[in-house]
């Protein structure tokens, strides 16, 4: 769900639908399969820290000949949405006030040469602003300075803002020296001097390595990185750019509820990546954990553009969750009722639903905000919730139902990160048979050589690599007890075999569903498989309903929150505490990282936290983001990221120095991870072009000293839990390098789009992927009573196992705001950032990047097209 970062999963996507990076995971912080993400490619870019970004033309401030040069300063001011430079109430007339006397705001001119007769760094050049004009959307003030023939480069501007709030600066632009215009880009809020009087600094865009900085940066390149880690004391301020680490401890609500106390996330027992540290205070029941508000911190440049806030956030979910989905709950009483009948679900997209109504709320304000979701009835004030039909629905009504989709969506729809081939047989457990019972599996030679034995033996299916499975069965079986003590819903450990046809398809062959030893009955599992009869038949199909539910949680919980939002997190901690503004590779990480710590801040208010969305709709229920941590624990390493190496770890691909990205795949018609691999090899190329030129001496990588304490600070504080693990890269060369920095920027990128952007697209329709499953299979000890209801409506078992009718629709809601892209949203390889313009090799680097990925889109088009990859095309199937 989270949003803030390629599917059909690259494959299936559509040149009009990019890919955005790790975006909301909720969509997310925000990041899926649907073909609708990846294709495009013009992935977008999770992006920008914004602070200083200033441009990276030498400026030389005057000829030997004058004593002098009059230069301009124009800088431009975004209005904004809420008010900030309105004229309202009593700061508003201050500062127009001070707009009449020239007082608003004050630039400083900084050498980057240090003053040959003291040694020291030069004086600042000062100036104070007129406003000049006003547009629609900006202001802009004009300085003027008078620079000495010695001054040497603008290497940086100090900034500061008499006004009583806030102001957001996009950009300055130094006119009037000989060689030509300085244009520094800010895309910054700067704090009032009343906040902090503490000048903010923009550096030009020329990037430097610490050990070549001129001297007369180096002490404010030192300074604003200390400021930037703070002090980690105290509450964290909204207008701060504090980055600092914390454990997840601010999801549970016990001052509340007992019920809402969560256990603390980050350290031994529970092992996970640290998030951003807010200082609130502790809650009074319980000193582990953090109270909540209304409003998470996050480092002030790290928020939302308002254009994001307007369409994603303020306006859009905090309506849904807010507004809606307690108008929802009000409507639809009994919080355990389901769909009486398949009709009722067909008409959520048809008739909708009526809500009484909403609290608090301007309906036709928020109906310009949810134009898609909230609709109007003819000549009435009431409101219905009508959803827009999913792609894939439309196209085909009973796509859901057919076990070829089943099959083909673990490649090419909104979780191709989990199909695994079989290298051992039998199948077995690893987990403690004391505890949870018998570790072999129930599925037998004997019933996969029946599904296969017309065309090999199990023996030679293995070797020939056309087993894979979906394996759940040993992180979901310790939680089957507890989550089975939870009202409303149920879980197995599940294991689901497939086999790979001659026509390059997976067919599943069989389910294993398990129940370890509970309350004094014994380990039950049973296996599942496609039949001939009605009642095996409706058994299959319930069974598949609890796999797709538990491949919906790894997918909302590992795929997408923990690969692509929780654990990149402290990377851009990281990058803010230790990389200068003015480091290459701050400057190339940056983009990547866009509305993600945001995003996550959401999420953790509203989407994860104790009772929210997630633990609600969600299979594991109170259990969930606990079990995202046990996941982290077992499976997450850094190095597995990348994703020629996750392919390799999941038996998906084996190295091969003449297959064309040193890969041969396993499958062959393998979307995700044919068009991935294409992506993954764009990105390396660009990223090395890049590490290669500001490193061209590789003694220049141990020398960096941000460098590496950037690395080692995400690997002993970000990621600390896992500090001593043996697979981390080291970092001693740029090839070093350039693996880090691509593992970072496709997991930003390319992953997060397969996992986040198809979201709506492939569960919009919730029966294709059912988010909890609530009743046991009807043959785990069934009553006479409902054993017979079973055998005389069979339809009526697989409904009530769905989602309830409140979690259906409250999970749709939030699925079709996270998965909009905004206005402003930036696409991979599309837009040059400034400072990369200004350095002619690079920027002939990013323009066959640019180049390269718009190729590439033309090659993922023509596979969609291409009728014989039956994994992309077919009846049906969205290209």
């Amino acid at each position: 769900m989270l949003k803030p970062q390629l599917n059909h999963q690259l494959s299936q996507y559509s040149t009009q639908t990019p890919f955005l990076q790790l975006k909301p995971f909720i969509h997310g912080n925000g990041n899926a399969s649907l073909p609708i993400s990846w294709h495009s490619f013009r992935k977008k870019i999770k992006s920008v820290r914004v602070g200083f970004t200033p441009s990276n033309i030498k400026v030389v401030a005057c000829s030997t000949e004058e004593s002098s040069t009059s230069v301009k300063a124009i800088v431009t001011v975004k209005l904004t949405v809420g008010g900030f430079l309105s004229n309202l109430g009593l700061a508003g007339a201050i500062d127009d006030i001070k707009d009449l006397l020239g007082q608003k705001l004050q630039l400083e001119l900084v050498s980057t040469e240090l003053d040959p007769r003291t040694g020291l760094e030069k004086k600042t050049i000062k100036g104070y602003e007129q406003k000049t004009g006003q547009a629609e959307q900006e202001v802009k003030y004009e300085f003027s300075f008078e620079v000495p023939a010695d001054f040497g480069e603008v290497g940086a501007i100090l900034v500061e803002n008499e006004r009583q709030k806030e102001i957001f600066i996009k950009d300055i632009v130094l006119s009037g020296f000989p060689n030509g215009p300085v244009n520094i880009n800010c895309n910054s809020w700067v704090h009032s001097k009343n906040d902090n009087p503490q000048k903010r600094v923009f550096f030009a865009n020329k990037s430097y390595l610490p050990s070549q900085t001129p001297n007369g940066l180096r002490r404010l390149r030192k300074e604003e990185l200390k400021i930037l880690r703070g002090n980690g004391q105290g509450e964290r301020k909204t207008f701060e750019r504090v980055y600092d680490y914390d454990v997840y401890n601010d999801l549970g609500n016990p001052d509340s509820s007992a019920d809402l106390k969560r256990p603390v996330l980050g350290g031994k027992q529970h092992p996970y990546p640290r998030r951003c540290r807010t200082g609130r205070p502790r809650t009074e029941t319980d000193p582990l954990s953090e109270k909540r508000s209304s409003s998470v911190y996050v480092p002030r440049d790290e928020s939302f553009s308002e254009v994001k806030q307007l369409t994603f956030s303020v306006k859009a979910v905090s309506s849904v969750l807010h507004a809606v989905v307690p108008s929802l709950e009000a409507a639809i009483i009994d919080t355990d009722l389901g769909f009486p009948y398949f009709t009722a679900i067909d008409s959520l997209f048809n008739e909708g639903v009526n809500l009484p109504p909403l609290k608090n709320q301007n309906t036709q304000s928020l109906r310009n905000v949810l134009p898609r979701l909230l609709k109007a009835i003819n000549d009435t004030q009431e409101n219905v919730l009508r959803f827009e039909t999913p792609e894939t629905m439309d196209r085909d009504k009973f796509f859901w139902f057919r076990d070829a989709e089943f099959g083909r969506q673990t490649l090419a729809g909104l979780n191709p990160y989990s199909i695994q081939l079989i290298t051992e047989w039998p199948l077995k457990s690893k987990l403690d048979p004391k505890i949870y019972g018998s570790p072999e599996s129930a599925i037998t030679t004997e019933m996969i050589q029946k599904e296969i034995g017309g065309l090999m033996t199990v023996k030679e299916a293995i070797h020939q690599k056309k087993l894979f499975i979906l394996d759940y069965h040993d992180l979901l079986l310790p939680y089957v007890r507890k989550v089975r003590e939870i009202k409303g819903t149920t879980l197995y450990g599940s294991r689901t075999v497939f086999f790979l046809t001659p026509g390059g398809t997976l067919r599943p062959l069989a389910i294993e569903l398990t129940r370890p030893p509970i309350d004094g009955k014994p380990q039950w599992k049973e296996v599942h498989m496609p039949c001939w009869d009605a009642t095996g038949i409706w058994l299959w199909r319930i069974a598949k309903a609890h796999v797709l539910a538990h491949e919906s949680g790894y997918h909302q919980l590992v795929s997408h929150w923990l690969r692509t939002h929780c654990a990149t997190e402290p990377y851009i901690i990281a990058t803010n505490r230790q990389l200068s503004a003015v480091h290459p590779i701050y400057r190339l990480l940056c983009p990547h990282f866009r509305y993600t710590m945001e995003i996550n801040a959401l999420a953790r208010e509203a989407l994860i936290n104790a009772g929210g969305i997630i633990e609600t709709s969600f299979a594991p229920s109170k259990y969930s983001i606990e079990l995202s941590s046990a996941a982290y624990d077992q499976q997450w390493q850094f190095n597995l990221q990348a994703l020629p190496a996750d392919l390799i770890n999941r038996g998906m691909a084996v190295e091969d120095p003449t297959a064309p990205h040193g890969l041969k795949l396993t499958i062959e018609d393998y979307p995700f991870a044919n068009d991935g691999l294409l992506l993954w090899d764009n990105i390396k190329e660009w990223v090395s072009d890049y590490v290669n030129h500001y490193y061209p001496n590789p003694s220049l990588i141990e020398s960096d000293q941000e460098l590496q304490q950037w690395w080692t600070e995400i690997r002993t504080v970000g990621h600390a839990d896992k500090k001593d693990e043996p697979w981390w890269p080291v970092l001693k060369t740029p090839k070093d390098l350039i693996e880090i920095v691509s593992t970072i920027v496709w997991v930003t990128s390319g992953h997060h789009a397969a996992v986040n952007f198809g979201q709506y697209t492939y569960a919009g329709y919730f029966p294709n992927r059912p988010t909890i499953a609530r009743t046991n299979m009807p043959t785990e000890d069934p009553s006479e009573e409902f054993w017979k209801n079973f055998l005389i409506k069979p339809e009526g078992a697989l409904l009530q196992c769905f989602p309830s009718q409140i979690q259906a629709t409250r999970v749709m809601a939030v699925l079709d705001i996270l998965s909009n892209h905004s206005p402003d949203e930036e696409y991979l390889g599309d837009v040059i950032e400034p400072a990369w313009a200004e350095n002619p090799i690079i920027k002939g680097s990013f323009e066959r990047f640019n180049g390269r990925l718009l190729e590439l889109e033309g090659t993922i088009d023509e596979r969609n097209a291409n009728k014989n990859l039956k994994n992309r095309t077919g009846a049906g199937v969205e290209s």
